[in-house]
């Protein structure tokens, strides 16, 4: 898998790896992905790390989630928090084809995206849009599959504040309404196995908001893939 992973890495052009620094490496060397990228047990339904042999969190358990599984890449951390916030707000699209490669080499992943009849990127609001130029999830989920990618079905109606900004409580009550799917193309939902794919997940509150729109139009099983999962 690790060979398969550092091939996805692999450039024609040679440079520096952006965790270590290596030469040549790009983006992330061998060494550091086998470092840094290393799976780990996690809650089926929410991706919150859990003890060897825990299929779901306590907080699941009571709550179930509106997703039937949820998968994560890696850690909100060291090196890839970095990776992340240079992919989103310092314009580097290009990354999208490195993490997607990290991705789709997670385990349980593969499957998911194989079994799915389509990709719905979680939408941004045109504001944000704006600001950044491009949504950093639609680039990476067509690096996964651009034939699976359907980015006009789900709609982000109003905008809300950054989430980093509120506690989990507050989180929830922003999305509430946020999101909605397009009447006009719902149909296309209908009975569908979807994969809702987002780069960062935090308290899972935009994620499962979306995810109940999902389902509302229709969606019959529905898999929240993100690239990094916040503790």
């Amino acid at each position: 898998m690790f060979r398969q992973l550092i091939e996805g890495f692999s450039h024609r052009v040679p440079s520096r790896c952006a965790v270590c620094h290596a030469w040549p490496a790009q983006p992330v060397c061998e060494a550091c992905v086998q470092t840094f990228a290393q799976p780990r047990p996690r809650c089926r339904t929410c991706a919150l790390p859990v003890l060897s042999g825990m299929r779901q969190c306590g907080d699941c358990v009571l709550h179930p989630p509106p997703v039937d599984q949820c998968l994560a890449a890696v850690d909100y951390a060291y090196p890839w928090s970095g990776l992340v916030v240079d992919f989103k707000f310092h314009q580097q699209p290009g990354w999208a084809r490195s993490l997607a490669t990290l991705l789709r080499s997670a385990p349980w992943v593969e499957p998911a995206l194989e079994q799915a009849d389509r990709f719905i990127p979680m939408p941004l609001s045109s504001n944000r849009l704006q600001e950044r130029g491009f949504n950093q999830t639609l680039q990476l989920a067509r690096a996964l599959d651009p034939t699976k990618v359907a980015p006009d079905l789900l709609l982000r109606i109003h905008d809300t504040p950054p989430q980093s900004s509120l506690s989990r409580k507050e989180r929830v009550q922003s999305v509430q309404g946020a999101y909605a799917c397009d009447p006009l193309k719902a149909a296309a939902l209908k009975d569908a196995r979807v994969v809702l794919l987002d780069d960062v997940m935090t308290s899972g509150a935009s994620l499962f908001a979306a995810a109940r729109a999902l389902r509302a139009a229709g969606a019959a099983h529905i898999t929240g893939l993100v690239f990094a999962r916040t503790e």
